[in-house]
């Protein structure tokens, strides 16, 4: 019945009563980056609360709720990203009209489809989108390059950190 469940997902705000639920989402998806390798990304406490917190104070935050529970968290924000004003090694494919980033997207390791629940929602929002994730993150980009995202290059985030840069060509 995996196929009931997926039509059973709804995509809605973030509220600060789902702060428990969500922190416990994101320690699960800490859980899975390390077991693939991933072992540098969303370490020493990011994302934090507060930075769930500033996601919905900018109506950015949204969760994925299965059968009325909490399975996945992520943060959908307008442009501008100021990481992304500044590309290496690459270009955009578009860069004159506003976009869309998603950031901080995890879920249950037992949830599967995530992703293209929460793109397929994100897409139907506004379809220029980019997105950006750690070079040991293997999941992530495979599923992004699935989706159809193209790699435009590598952004540096304000803490200098390095993450490789992608936009969903547009149509």
């Amino acid at each position: 019945m995996k196929a009931n469940s997926i039509l059973a997902r709804t995509v809605r705000a973030a509220r600060p009563a789902d702060l428990p639920a969500i922190l416990m989402v994101l320690e699960a998806a800490r859980g899975i980056m390390a077991a693939s390798g991933n072992l540098s990304q969303w370490r020493a406490g990011y994302p934090a609360e507060a930075d769930i917190l500033r996601d919905m104070d900018r109506e950015g935050g949204f969760v994925v709720q299965e059968a009325g529970r909490v399975v996945a968290y992520f943060a959908f924000l307008p442009s501008p990203e100021p990481t992304y004003a500044t590309i290496h090694d690459g270009s955009w494919l578009e860069d004159t009209r506003p976009y869309h980033v998603i950031h901080r997207l995890a879920s249950y390791p037992e949830v599967h489809g995530i992703f293209r629940t929460v793109l397929d929602w994100c897409a139907g929002r506004d379809r220029n989108l980019r997105i950006d994730t750690h070079r040991d993150n293997r999941i992530m980009q495979h599923c992004i390059l699935q989706y159809g995202f193209r790699y435009c290059g590598i952004i540096h985030l304000a803490n200098g950190d390095e993450r490789l840069a992608y936009q969903l060509p547009a149509g």
